[in-house]
């Protein structure tokens, strides 16, 4: 899921830098949002592993 949040943010980028506003908005936002649940998503999984104990 980081890598799609990270083609979009690269997307945008190329779209803003010629022009395309409304498509870098986009983007970037998809790009946002993305990024956000890889971060819900991490925390989740580092809580539950440490909640876990050593096995």
């Amino acid at each position: 899921m980081l890598h799609y949040a990270v083609v979009f943010f690269v997307i945008a980028l190329i779209a803003a830098l010629f022009g395309f506003t409304g498509l870098a908005a986009g983007a970037a936002g998809i790009a946002q949002i993305l990024f956000v649940v890889f971060l819900i998503l991490a925390v989740g999984g580092f809580l539950i592993n440490a909640l876990r104990g050593p096995r």
